[in-house]
Formats: structure tokens, sequence, C-alpha cells
């Protein structure tokens, strides 16, 4: 069963860091390239990173460049989101998902997880 599990969500006060993974399970992560997107409430989906499969290439949105890192794993079959100086506007659901390169269109985009939570707030 092909699968994409996300965790590491949360809540965290403005200037305050997470890290985000996202474990794949049936399937091998070396032949995809993932992304990180995000929806707010009432907002449609962004895309935040990608990293390509293997992870020499890596993509950010323009809003989270120089505070964000993705990382992979592929031995672990894990990606990551490292989240530094959060502020307010990151809140979202995040989700990761599997692609064979980096698009920018979330509907080119395979399998999903099923989101985790990440709020910052103080």
């Amino acid at each position: 069963q092909v699968q994409l599990v996300e965790s590491g969500g949360g809540l965290v006060q403005p200037g305050g860091s997470l890290r985000l993974s996202c474990a794949a399970s049936g399937f091998s992560l070396d032949y995809y390239a993932i992304g990180w997107f995000r929806q707010a409430p009432g907002k449609e989906r962004e895309g935040v990173s990608c990293i390509s499969r293997s992870g020499g290439v890596t993509v950010y949105t323009e809003s989270v460049k120089g505070r964000f890192t993705i990382s992979r794993d592929n031995a672990k079959k894990s990606v990551y989101l490292q989240m530094n100086s959060l502020k307010p506007e990151d809140t979202a659901v995040y989700y990761c998902a599997t692609n064979t390169w980096c698009s920018r269109y979330p509907g080119q985009y395979d399998y999903w997880g099923q989101g985790t939570q990440v709020t910052v707030s103080s």
C-alpha cells in the first residue's frame, strides 16, 4: 500500500522552529521528487519547497527562502522540512507529495499524505 505520512507539526511561537517529516511506505522514494505544499483556511494549496530524486536540486517559494530547508534520506525513505524563524503567515496544513520532477503545480503530483497542522501564534 502506497502511503505518505507527515509528522512534526504543532503550535509554535513566532520566531520558533519545527521540523516536518514525510515518511514513505509501500514504494521506493528513490524514484520521486518530493514536494512540500501548504494550505491555509480559505486559500489555495501552494508549493513551499521541493527536492529532486537525488537531493541535488532544491527549490523554495520566495516567502520561505532563507528560513526553510528541505532534505531527504532515501535510505530512511524520508524527506524533511526544517522550518526556522516561523511567522504567523506560515500557519497552514502542510502536505508532502510525490512527482517525477519538481513542479510548482499541485495537480501534477501523484501521491499525497494526509497533512500535518502547523500553527504559528503567540
